[in-house]
């Protein structure tokens, strides 16, 4: 299948448009571009002004915030603002949603070509946008692009996004799980002036309006995010007025060009090389038990950064994100690893990175497909294997593995979409959004922070509970981290949580799942970590919870009451909760980092005080001996990982060569590049035992061992509940010291995956 092409024509089609650079765009000749700017700005100014440019960012997307009567602008942050210069290079875009931004250059991009002729941009027009083959999200992430006018000429854009309340589609809310295509989901809008000369076009906004089940919220939601970009558009001409425009725009450019040297003097730390990722997903639709692979590879030439996405399934189903959905996940991971010290500025970086996936793929997918789930499926499993090749990638920089960051919480979002009557005898409908609660995973020198958020959404907050209840008809019975949840290793990741709740003020809900992650770990550990815990739903009907509340009895745990357990499966829809039916929704933890058996065993410690790891996983996961009156007990603890190790040897029954030589490259914490007279190998960290030459896959000079999956953390439950394939936890030994060198979750038919490459010596 041929790729796509980095630039194209992209008049709408209706088929994916990659990005284009901005001395390619073709702009009509009646649209006057501000294209002088100040070479040199002097620093005080430069830092004045820069400030003051994000603070106007930060300014619009809490106008949108204050504004917006939706809870998923309040409580869940499901927005982002973005300043972008005139041909749409990214100055910046705002801590919130972070793949909101990822895809809002492609939407000015397409703007600037599409319609600066007809109808024409003009000053005071604003233009709304939520198609994702010309760059969105998913429907319901809605855009409105502002043009900021000096003097007659285009000089900057200021845009927003706010998922919003309800656009329309087979399903309340617009999730639709079980939609075949884009003619099943909500309105689809390739940018239309929707603002003109400062006016609102009535008539657009009815159309727009038509589609919703809530069309007084979705206006409400329009109102705060044209309230943001007003605020925003007149706070950038107020600067202009203060330091003229040539100062202003000088001042951009700037925070580009320094991006980009940024960006440029990092890559000459980092040897070239390729490194990938494999996970999977499950349940494109309803009844599916299959697994979809997703892979990604990164390949590093010099200054270049080129990612791909060989080997991922076909597009199918109701789990599919277009290729600016794949660029704007992707892009979370290269502003948060890459440019955080640039204050999340990448346009200076995305000038040297190209995206160059395969379309028609189920994170590429060729239109109609159907992508409105895509934020909560395809893209968060395009994202989070980006921060695995990304660290792998940075990990010879002694500095820049500081930076290194496993995937958290939530790598598979456990929807809960619910509608019915609600206290106030109003028709609703929305989804559960408490697994934002997250989790952060294991960084290369420390343990993730529990419930920590999820890294694409900075400033991410859980909902309080009292909020929940007030907007909808719930009555939480408990919300709680989960010991054992966050991944195993040397560094553990963060724990997630799970909240239980009954239907309250309201005879009964009515209930869709839409989860992946609930067979197979995607929130997998790096350099020999371990997975977090899976996505469950549990749900008992007919319970005595009732009686219990009656009797002033409060749960604990959703095991504690009576009832009749039924397995719900991942794309289940239409089921009902009662009033004595009770529900809890577990969501992913972090990722682990290094080998567990090199935890130090004041930390386990630490753990089981505060009740991060139960007993039984400090022993099974992390080798730690417990006595009598449950302390450690370090001697028998150390003795006890030195015969673990000893017995994994001895059951490989391979011989191992140590081989010390010059080191080239550490490639991860546990592997190293070397050379000696012979060439360059692959060598263990801990002893130097000779994994074979450089150039071939490192796993195929360790031992291997294939375990259940449920083997990997004590949470994972059967996956022959959900899906068909046999699913592996594959770990990978040092054949001369048993140390773990790595280990990978794996379709059992799938092949080892090779997944570093560095190209020294």
């Amino acid at each position: 299948m041929p790729r796509i092409s980095q630039i194209t024509d992209i008049d709408f089609d209706g088929v994916n448009h990659p990005y284009v650079p901005p001395a390619v765009l073709r702009i009509s000749p009646k649209l006057k571009l501000h294209r002088e700017w100040d070479q040199e700005v002097d620093p005080i100014t430069y830092e004045v002004v820069r400030h003051n440019l994000w603070q106007i960012n930060e300014e619009h997307g809490a106008t949108i915030q204050r504004l917006s009567g939706s809870p998923v602008a309040m409580y869940a942050l499901d927005l982002n603002p973005s300043l972008l210069t005139e041909d749409a290079e990214f100055v910046y875009f705002g801590p919130y949603m972070q793949y909101m931004s990822g895809v809002t250059d492609t939407q000015v991009k397409w703007t600037l070509e599409n319609r600066s002729d007809n109808p024409g941009i003009s000053e005071g027009d604003m233009f709304l946008a939520n198609d994702p083959w010309v760059g969105a999200a998913h429907q319901q992430d809605v855009m409105l692009l502002c043009p900021v006018f000096w003097e007659g000429e285009l000089f900057c854009w200021v845009t927003n996004c706010l998922h919003q309340y309800d656009i329309g589609g087979i399903t309340p809310g617009s999730f639709c799980p079980s939609a075949e295509s884009a003619y099943d989901e909500g309105i689809m809008l390739p940018p239309i002036k929707i603002i003109e000369r400062g006016e609102i076009r009535r008539d657009i906004e009815a159309v727009y309006l038509r589609s919703s089940r809530k069309p007084q919220m979705v206006a409400l939601d329009f109102r705060a995010q044209l309230a943001g970009n007003t605020t925003a558009s007149k706070r950038v001409v107020e600067l202009i007025q203060r330091y003229g425009p040539r100062t202003v725009k000088g001042v951009m450019k700037k925070i580009i060009d320094n991006s980009e040297k940024s960006y440029l003097e990092k890559m000459t730390r980092i040897p070239d090389g390729f490194w990938q990722d494999r996970t999977y997903i499950e349940a494109c639709r309803p009844g599916d038990r299959r697994t979809h692979r997703v892979q990604l590879q990164l390949r590093k030439e010099g200054n270049r950064l080129v990612f791909t996405n060989d080997g991922t399934a076909d597009q199918e189903g109701a789990m599919n994100a277009t290729y600016s959905g794949w660029r704007g996940a992707i892009m979370v991971a290269i502003t948060e690893l890459l440019c955080w010290d640039q204050y999340f500025a990448v346009g200076g970086a995305l000038r040297h990175i190209d995206f160059d996936p395969i379309p028609g793929t189920l994170n590429c997918a060729n239109f109609p497909a159907s992508v409105s789930t895509a934020p909560i499926q395809s893209m968060e499993i395009s994202l989070y294997p980006a921060y695995n090749v990304l660290s792998k990638m940075i990990y010879p920089d002694a500095e820049m593995r500081k930076d290194i960051m496993c995937i958290g919480g939530t790598s598979q979002w456990p929807a809960t979409l619910f509608r019915g009557i609600d206290q106030w005898g109003e028709r609703y409908g929305y989804l559960l959004i408490d697994p934002i609660g997250g989790a952060i995973g294991a960084f290369s020198h420390g343990d993730g922070i529990n419930t920590g958020g999820q890294s694409r959404t900075p400033i991410c907050q859980l909902p309080n509970v009292e909020h929940t209840e007030q907007s909808f008809p719930v009555l939480f019975l408990y919300r709680k981290e989960l010991p054992d949840s966050g991944g195993a290793g040397k560094y553990r990741g963060g724990l997630s949580a799970e909240s239980c709740f009954i239907p309250h003020n309201t005879t009964v809900i009515t209930q869709d799942t839409l989860s992946s992650g609930n067979a197979t770990p995607t929130s997998t550990g790096m350099m020999g970590g371990y997975p977090s815990t899976t996505n469950a739903y549990t749900f008992l009907r007919n319970t005595d919870i009732l009686e219990r509340m009656a009797d002033r009895k409060m749960v604990e745990d959703i095991h504690e009451v009576v009832g009749e357990e039924e397995l719900l499966q991942l794309r289940q829809e239409n089921f009902l909760q009662h009033k004595a039916d009770v529900y809890a929704v577990r969501w992913t933890g972090g990722g682990g980092f290094g080998d567990p058996m090199d935890r130090a065993l004041a930390d386990i410690a630490e753990d089981l005080e505060h009740l991060s790891v139960t007993p039984q996983a400090a022993h099974d996961l992390y080798g730690a001996v417990l006595d009598a009156n449950g302390e450690i007990d370090e001697a028998a603890s150390v003795a006890h990982r030195a015969r673990v190790r000893r017995d994994r040897v001895v059951r490989g029954g391979r011989a191992s060569q140590q081989r010390p030589g010059t080191l080239l490259c550490e490639a991860s914490v546990n592997l190293q590049v070397q050379r000696d007279a012979a060439g360059t190998y692959w060598a263990c960290a801990k002893c130097s035992t000779d994994f074979g030459p450089s150039h071939a896959n490192y796993k195929d000079g360790c031992l291997r061992e294939d375990h259940p999956v449920t083997d990997s953390n004590p949470l994972i439950g059967d996956p022959k509940r959900f899906i068909d394939d046999d699913v592996t936890f594959r770990q990978f030994f040092c054949p001369g010291c048993g140390a773990e060198i790595d280990n990978e979750i794996a379709v059992t038919k799938d092949e080892v995956l090779a997944d570093i490459h560095v190209a020294v010596g």
